[in-house]
């Protein structure tokens, strides 16, 4: 295990001043928080700026910060393709999502559906939202929390509830304001944090970017991937970006936490300018995180101890969840079995932690720890938010208390604000525990579920004449087909099954259903016209 003397007085001092900043920040929103609006939406007031560094480092959470160099470190870049699928989805998402929402005035992203097929579609949606930002919130803190643990001795279960606490409370106290400048703020953190390691890691090797390209180079580490068209049982450039298109469409056209900066902008002009701010921050910025991945990969093909410390680590992390306790009699043995039986895709997010606190400076250390808290939270404090306004727009107001008051709206808000980010926490703390097996389910049914609102939305949109008994259908329909293509492809399947199997990668899911549904309900509106 790295010694926790790695974490210094200095590093402690920048972590304790970013978590106090945060804390201030709320504070300094709280009076600004009396109404519903306020609450929900900064009064419509925000500018496009603001709101598009908010998307970004919500889009950029504590997964990716340390997913995307593990990935270009086992693989190459193509999931890079998925960065590139971001500006048509933006363009679709500016053309046609930012007015819809804009001009409804209403501050739940799913309204809409009602409008259009009906409550149903409104409270299956929001229901499934909310279920999801429970799942989300934990296994981002649990991510953020598990590395961390390991490599400086921190107890796992003492991060996840502070950070649970802190981000709840100025979710609490400053409402969407609060959130969205903790966002902007936390987005510069996380940049800074990423080009200062990337420097520190460069200059450490010999031949500077020079020997990483050349390291890389013969390792094929640049690839974007098949470019065949026709392999769609695996992820080819193609597939991927199919893939990044729609996925990018769920959460640009779905997705209650980005709707809500749209409505908090200040017109349609500034909403439009965070969606492109957003978006266009996030591709040079994965590319940036995707080369940090592949100059580890340089440094550790270097320093072959350092890849075998990193590979320890893992066992201890991958023991800690199998609940092996350090004082088992025979857990050195168990250790360096299960370290000899790791391979180098079991270690991909793993070696940027271990190079933060192995190899960088006192101080800057600390910058970018607090820079992978800052890429948790931001991700977690919108969730909160959006799942708040949600509670209180989809359930409190439309179907217990139509006429409340505005202060009912800010206590309904704040109450659940706390009630998610208490379940949210809970959640992280059950996974130190649970096993990933039973991850996967969950997983498994939330694409499923995603993959349908996405459908349920762009039929909404592009087939007019359907209307609710028939939206029903095409949803059942859709539904099915998505459940097919997905519990397929995992270990559920029946092995007699095997030959039913859906050929299809699984990035295809979110594309082919709800493709499915729109070709289905305009068959049944055409059917119904000629009739």
């Amino acid at each position: 295990m790295i010694a926790t003397v790695f974490f210094t007085g200095v590093d402690w001092a920048v972590l304790f001043a970013y978590f106090i900043g945060i804390m201030l920040l709320g504070l300094f929103f709280w009076r600004r928080n009396n109404t519903a609006d306020q609450f929900t939406a900064g009064g419509r007031s925000l500018s496009g700026w603001l709101c598009g560094l908010s998307i970004f480092a919500t889009y950029l959470s504590s997964i990716s910060y340390l997913a995307l160099p593990g990935k270009s470190f086992v693989d190459n870049w193509n999931v890079f393709v998925f960065s590139l699928a971001l500006p048509p989805a933006a363009f679709i998402a500016v053309r046609y999502f930012v007015p819809l929402y804009r001009q409804s005035g209403e501050v739940s992203a799913y309204s809409w559906l009602e409008n259009r097929f009906g409550l149903w579609a409104r409270l299956f949606a929001s229901c499934f939202y909310l279920l999801f930002q429970i799942a989300r919130s934990g296994v981002v803190m649990y991510l953020m929390a598990l590395p961390m643990a390991v490599l400086f001795g921190w107890d796992i279960r003492t991060l996840i509830i502070v950070t649970g606490i802190v981000v709840t409370a100025y979710s609490f106290i400053g409402g969407i304001t609060a959130v969205i400048w903790a966002d902007a703020i936390q987005a510069v953190v996380l940049l800074v944090g990423a080009i200062l390691a990337l420097g520190i890691l460069l200059t450490g090797l010999p031949g500077g970017p020079s020997e990483v390209i050349n390291i890389a180079s013969s390792g094929n580490k640049f690839s974007l991937g098949e470019a065949s068209l026709w392999q769609i049982s695996e992820p080819t450039i193609w597939v991927v970006l199919a893939y990044g298109i729609f996925d990018n469409l769920r959460n640009f056209g779905v997705d209650q936490s980005y709707i809500q900066r749209y409505i908090a902008a200040s017109s349609d002009r500034e909403a439009a300018k965070s969606v492109w701010l957003g978006a266009m921050l996030y591709v040079p910025v994965s590319a940036l995180f995707l080369f940090i991945g592949t100059s580890l990969y340089a440094w550790y093909e270097s320093h072959p101890a350092d890849m075998q410390e990193v590979r320890m680590i893992v066992a201890e992390q991958k023991l800690m969840q199998a609940g092996v306790s350090t004082d088992s009699p025979d857990y050195e043995q168990q250790l360096t079995a299960t370290a000899a039986e790791l391979t180098e895709r079991n270690l991909g997010d793993r070696v940027f932690p271990h190079f933060i606190a192995a190899q960088l400076p006192m101080g800057v250390r600390g910058l970018l720890i607090a820079a992978v808290f800052a890429a948790a939270m931001s991700t977690v404090s919108t969730s909160l938010n959006s799942s708040a306004t949600l509670v209180m727009s989809d359930f409190y107001k439309r179907l217990l208390r139509p006429d409340s008051s505005d202060a009912g709206q800010v206590r309904v808000l704040r109450a659940a604000t706390i009630a998610w980010g208490v379940m949210g926490t809970t959640m992280a703390l059950a996974l130190v525990k649970l096993t990933e097996s039973a991850l996967d389910i969950w997983w498994t049914l939330s694409s499923v579920l995603g993959a349908g609102i996405v459908g349920l939305f762009l039929l909404g949109l592009l087939v007019a004449p359907i209307q609710k008994r028939g939206a029903i259908a095409v949803f059942v329909l859709g539904m099915a087909v998505i459940a097919w293509m997905t519990i397929s492809k995992t270990a559920y399947w029946p092995e007699a099954w095997a030959n039913y199997a859906s050929p299809m990668h699984q990035y295809l899911v979110i594309v082919i259903g709800p493709v499915m549904m729109i070709l289905a309900g305009w068959l049944i509106s055409r059917k119904k016209a000629t009739a």
